[in-house]
Parts: C-alpha cells; sequence; structure tokens
C-alpha cells in the first residue's frame, strides 16, 4: 500500500532516502510493521545526526586537505533487509559496536569515494578513476584512521542522547554479507549527502532503533529543572526513611496445622490438637502471612523472646521448588 508523502511522516523525516526518493513521491508503507520512531524520536535524532555532519565535514576537510561537505537529507525507520535491499554491490560498509548498548551500527558510502579518501591521504587528488575491488591491507589501515576519527565524532553528537563508546567492528563490499542487525529488525537509518573533492554521493548511517529506544524516550520527555530535581530527590530520600519507619505486625508460630470443619467446630475444653511440628524445628516468623524467617524460643530479661536462626533446609529446599 502507498500514500503520499506530505513532510515528515513519524517513521522518517527527509527529503530523501538512499535510493534518491524526492519530497512528494509515494512511500511504501507495510502495516505489518508499524512505525516506532515517532517525530519526537526524529527531532531528537536530527539534532544529534546533523551535530555528527557539521563534525565530520571537519575531519574530512583536515584529514584529506580537500573540500568536504557533510549534510543530513532525512532520517526514517525501516526493516534491515529493505536498507540493504537499496545498496548496490560493491559498496563501502563498516560495521561497529555501540558499547555499553547492544547491537552494531553501519556506515555506509560509495566504494569509489572510499577509494578517493585514501588517494587524498596520500596526497593523491583524488580525481583519477578509482578501483573497483577490496581494499588492500594498506589501504584499510589508512581508511581506518578517518573512520576511527568519524566514529568519535559520532560518540560526541549522540552525547546528549546517550553515552556510548563506537569500535569499529569490521569492514565489508557486499551490503548482503554485512551483518549488522538481523533482517527483521528495525533500523533507524540517516541518509547524508556526500561530497569529497570533485566526487559526491550518498552517506547512511544505520542504527539498531532496540538499542537506543530507551534513551530515545528519556531524551523527549520533559527536563526537569536542578532545583525540581532536587527537590524530587529529597522526597525520595525522605520516603524511604519513613517507610522504615513503618510499623509492621510481626508474629512468632509453629507450622500450620490443617483440620476438617467437623473437628473445629466439635473442639471442646480440654481437647489436645496434634501440632506435628518436630521438637527439633524452629518456629516461623511472619508478617501478613508471609515466612521471612525463622527463630527459636527463647527469654531475655525475665521475658518471651525469640532468637533468629538459620533458615532449614527443608525450607530452603521448598523455597527452590517454589521459585
Amino acid at each position: 500500500m502507498t500514500r503520499p508523502e506530505n513532510g515528515p511522516v513519524p517513521g522518517g523525516a527527509g527529503t530523501s532516502s538512499a535510493g534518491g526518493r524526492r519530497r512528494g513521491a509515494p512511500r511504501t508503507y507495510d502495516f505489518r510493521r508499524p512505525t516506532k520512531l515517532s517525530r519526537e524520536h526524529v527531532r531528537v535524532l536530527q539534532i544529534a545526526q546533523e551535530a555528527f555532519a557539521r563534525q565530520a565535514t571537519t575531519v574530512l576537510t583536515t584529514l584529506l586537505r580537500t573540500g568536504a561537505r557533510m549534510e543530513l537529507l532525512g532520517i526514517e525507520q525501516q526493516s534491515y533487509d529493505d536498507y540493504v535491499a537499496t545498496l548496490p554491490n560493491p559498496y563501502f560498509l563498516t560495521t561497529f559496536t555501540l558499547e555499553p548498548l547492544a547491537g552494531k551500527g553501519l556506515l555506509a558510502y560509495p566504494l569509489d569515494m572510499a577509494m578517493a579518501t585514501v588517494d587524498h591521504m596520500l596526497g593523491g587528488s583524488g580525481a583519477a578513476d578509482q578501483p573497483d575491488r577490496p581494499m588492500t591491507a594498506m589501504e584499510t589501515t589508512i581508511t581506518g584512521q578517518l573512520l576511527t576519527r568519524l566514529l568519535e565524532e559520532f560518540a560526541a553528537a549522540f552525547a546528549h542522547i546517550t553515552e556510548i563508546q563506537p569500535v569499529r567492528d569490521g569492514l565489508e563490499y557486499n551490503p548482503a554479507l554485512a551483518q549488522a542487525a538481523a533482517g527483521s529488525d528495525t533500523v533507524m537509518v540517516a541518509n547524508f549527502e556526500l561530497a569529497v573533492g570533485d566526487r559526491d554521493g550518498q552517506a547512511t548511517l544505520v542504527l539498531p532503533f532496540s538499542s537506543f529506544a530507551t534513551a530515545l524516550n528519556n531524551a523527549t520527555s520533559p527536563h526537569l529543572s536542578e532545583a525540581a530535581q532536587r527537590k524530587r530527590q529529597r522526597a525520595a530520600e525522605l520516603l524511604s526513611v519513613r517507610l522504615e519507619m513503618v510499623p509492621v505486625d510481626v508474629s512468632i508460630r509453629f507450622s500450620p496445622l490443617e483440620v476438617s470443619s467437623s473437628d473445629l467446630l466439635s473442639l471442646a475444653i480440654g481437647d489436645v490438637l496434634l501440632l506435628r511440628h518436630p521438637r527439633d524445628s524452629p518456629l516461623e516468623v511472619t508478617t501478613n502471612d508471609v515466612t521471612f524467617a525463622y527463630a527459636i524460643a527463647s527469654n531475655h530479661r525475665r521475658r518471651l523472646a525469640a532468637s533468629i536462626v538459620p533458615t532449614p533446609y527443608a525450607a530452603r529446599d521448598t523455597t527452590k521448588d517454589t521459585a
């Protein structure tokens, strides 16, 4: 099913995608995968991704010693399979971990631009035709320096959402082999216009939605002032103290005994009830009919008392069976 795209939608807030879709063009909507990326999420992500694009522009210009530009085009929600299907083969893709978050991220851009960055870093112009092949070990090492700087800027740009320490995980040239997520996983795809020297193309930064969901929800919730935060913290401390002072009824009892209704109604003075409580077994310490400790009868200052003892092995086994 398709619908017209009139400006940003909850699943995306961009003017184009990896496939170059124009604003106002129809887009596919899969009702089996409802939108998870809200407008509030997109606004928070847009701030972070625009900051990353600005810093990436500075890094590229500095390291490549040529004119470079990276500009955010839009953010959208896709399944990982749908995203991979938009990429040509071969393509330059690097995966990275997101510690302490689970999952992996992915940064991708055309292979010829990746080769051109190596040419620039080695002092070339980057204007010649670039080889259409995987990078050599030396080219991979040189590119790694650039990718490390870009990931550092990515972490800094996302610091207001969550603290992450991205680390390069590997390079891939066949999109189908870049296993950054399961095919059905929902991912957040940020599309960038990338220009290096005379070359231009599109870059994409892919992040797993499940890993950032909690952080995004926290980032979109209203922020409290410092005074309000101190007041809330003080209230929590007072509540904790008062809870510790709440009186609780505690009972010391023998093991419960079951009797029939007829026996209970026929009880008379002098009758004896067999408790079936072993003489060497401790008594139960309970509150609200919940046993939380065991004790033996004792005395303290001429008063009857209970001395807490370790939990019997039989009671431990019963607790394990019910857990």
